[in-house]
């Protein structure tokens, strides 16, 4: 019997990209009908990235994931053959009951004593976070606040830049891509906004502006409530717990399979922007965001991406960011340890082919969106991009993996360094899509001045 992350594996590195030179994509809209019943579960059982048209199946996902978190799902691996079977006989009610007793196994699986996550500590509450993240500054670096209003929008641009050049791409091997596209340096097609990236951090300003730095998880729980419908993977069970009265942090974590996913790491870059050169702050503001939707080293990830857009404001290399981001972690996680390999990984070799090889053989037991293979993805581009935002891109199409959420945080911290390129950010315009009823339409000038001003009242 093969291992839920064995058949992921081969559904990953099977999968051909769509070429959306020729084929459009199918996101969401604010009229999006939001499935449940007999529709969610086939979803969960056959589903096509909106983006890019990626294969996924989500409930042998959660299997991959839990035993990622280090329980043993074997229990759970053994029925999965069989509702894949059931859902291409189209057998909807005995489908139901495989899918229940599947999920009936993760919630009572047991830990896997083997598994090395459980080598590791995983503080949990802001308390525990900070003590044990050692010897770090509390107080703001930034002293110089000249420029700051068009480094903000600048940052905005490069994570719009990015997340618009990886949706196209998203959910397939940096293989299969170049077997379509070749190298990667441009726009594949006309860039679109509208991604499930940047929506989690339009709700957060909402939040900041009503309460700055006194918001809560709970209020930003709630005010997704109020304004997303729908969410995937780990968001999707946040938004089905919140739904039911489950607040964080416990919504982030209840029979929450993708708690370690890159759902808060994607979105950190805001608190990086609202606490520009205070990284003590952006990392308290992104575990407030991420314990809503994650736990852990998910928790972790928001943090580090955060704290590489704070810093981004003082430095100006890519790797110093990259390293002295790394000081704001739990230094005993196992999420801090992955960043530590990888730093290791990229100083110590030279060839950014051999360094990604190696980090596909070190990760390829996790999701294609779960955190550990995506920020590798991010520290590979941006250490050996070293500044240039169309080569950081480029390596990141050759990575592949969830490639719009880690283009645009790459691109978050390469517009605060410098103006983002023409190439990159005159396609876009001014125009912000989302799938958020009153916000269908929004200016990206008029954001990142949201933004600025939120900083200084």
């Amino acid at each position: 019997m093969k291992k839920a992350w064995e058949l992921e594996h081969e559904l990953r590195t099977n999968a051909i990209p769509l070429d959306r030179r020729i084929q459009s994509s199918n996101w969401y809209d604010s009229d999006f009908q939001i499935p449940y019943g007999d529709d969610l579960i086939r979803l969960f059982w056959e589903s096509k990235v909106p983006g890019s048209g990626a294969p996924e199946i989500p409930y042998l996902s959660m299997v991959q994931a839990m035993g990622n978190r280090g329980y043993d799902v074997s229990a759970a691996e053994k029925l999965i053959p069989q509702g894949i079977e059931l859902f291409q006989a189209k057998k909807i009610d005995d489908l139901r009951v495989v899918t229940s007793q599947i999920l009936a196994a993760l919630h009572q699986a047991p830990q896997d004593p083997d598994n090395p996550i459980h080598q590791f500590e995983h503080p949990s509450t802001w308390e525990e976070i900070v003590g044990s993240i050692g010897g770090i500054s509390r107080d703001p670096i930034l002293q110089d606040k000249t420029n700051l209003q068009t480094k903000i929008y600048q940052g905005w641009l490069g994570q719009l830049a990015g997340g618009s050049f990886g949706t196209a791409i998203e959910g397939y091997t940096g293989k299969q891509i170049a077997k379509v596209y070749g190298e990667i340096r441009e726009y594949i097609t006309t860039p679109e906004t509208t991604n499930d990236d940047v929506v989690y951090e339009l709700v957060f300003l909402d939040v900041y502006e009503r309460l700055g730095h006194n918001l809560t998880a709970q209020e930003i729980g709630l005010e997704w409530v109020r304004q997303i419908q729908f969410g995937w993977s780990a968001e999707w069970v946040a938004l089905r717990n919140l739904n039911n009265g489950i607040m964080p942090p416990h919504s982030g974590s209840f029979q929450n399979p993708f708690a370690h996913w890159i759902g808060a790491q994607m979105r950190g870059m805001v608190c990086g922007m609202l606490a520009p050169g205070w990284p003590f702050e952006a990392a308290r503001l992104a575990y407030l965001d991420a314990i809503v939707s994650h736990e852990h080293n998910g928790v972790y990830g928001e943090i580090y991406a955060a704290v590489l857009t704070s810093l981004a404001f003082i430095h100006t290399d890519t790797k110093t960011i990259l390293k002295e981001a790394a000081k704001f972690l739990p230094q005993k996680s196992e999420y801090a340890s992955v960043v530590r390999y990888c730093l290791e990984m990229v100083e110590s070799n030279h060839d950014p082919a051999k360094v990604w090889e190696i980090f596909s053989t070190r990760f390829e037991k996790y999701n294609w969106i779960h955190a550990y293979p995506n920020i590798a993805a991010v520290i590979y581009s941006l250490w050996f991009g070293d500044g240039d935002m169309t080569e950081t891109f480029s390596l990141l199409a050759k990575a592949g993996l969830d490639v719009d959420c880690n283009a645009g945080l790459a691109g978050n911290v390469l517009g605060i360094l410098q103006p983002v390129p023409i190439k990159w950010a005159g396609p876009l315009g001014d125009r912000l899509e989302t799938y958020i009823k009153g916000k269908e339409v929004l200016s990206i000038r008029e954001l990142a001045l949201k933004t600025y001003k939120l900083i200084n009242s």
